[in-house]
């Protein structure tokens, strides 16, 4: 098992990367945090230097979703899938494909998000499954996690934020 900071990185079959972390939160409240365009927009960045100008969804059942990251020297990369399964706040399943600028991860994959309350804190678990081991493989040799770790230091400081708040 790899640790970058709090987040832990297992590939558990030749298919899979689960991702690992948790957070100061009530599930409810990161729930909102991962699935509101305005907050996703904050936090849901990558490497430093990474704007979301694009972030639409229709969450529910049958419905789409559409990001679109814009690095530092002007390069986007955009994603979209399907909503397989939602179940408030504690799992969505959905199917992830990349439309231009990681064409190596090859084709469709389904990822599934789980949140699992303790007390006041919440584990976030995503499972990412690939259509191949070369398609794993080349989102783990993309640099992947070390932008899903900034992410989620990013998340860290939006939910601090909400819980002051009262929301």
């Amino acid at each position: 098992m790899k640790k970058i900071g709090a987040l832990q990185v297992t590939t558990p079959s030749d298919r899979e990367i689960v991702m690992t972390r948790v957070v100061d939160a009530p599930r409810d409240l990161v729930f909102e945090a991962m699935t509101k365009a305005e907050l996703l927009q904050r936090w849901l960045l990558g490497p430093p230097g990474w704007t979301m100008p694009v972030c639409e969804s229709d969450l529910k059942v049958g419905g789409t979703f559409r990001h679109v990251w814009r690095g530092p020297e002007g390069q986007d990369m955009a994603m979209r899938g399907v909503y397989r399964e939602i179940v408030r706040p504690e799992r969505i399943v959905r199917t992830e494909s990349f439309e231009f600028g990681c064409e190596a991860q090859g084709g469709e994959q389904v990822a599934t998000l789980l949140l699992t309350e303790h007390g006041d804190k919440t584990t976030i678990t995503l499972k990412v499954l690939f259509p191949s081991k070369e398609a794993r493989d080349a989102a783990a040799a993309s640099g992947m996690e070390h932008g899903v770790a900034t992410g989620y230091e990013r998340l860290d400081e939006i939910l601090a934020e909400m819980k002051t708040r009262g929301r």
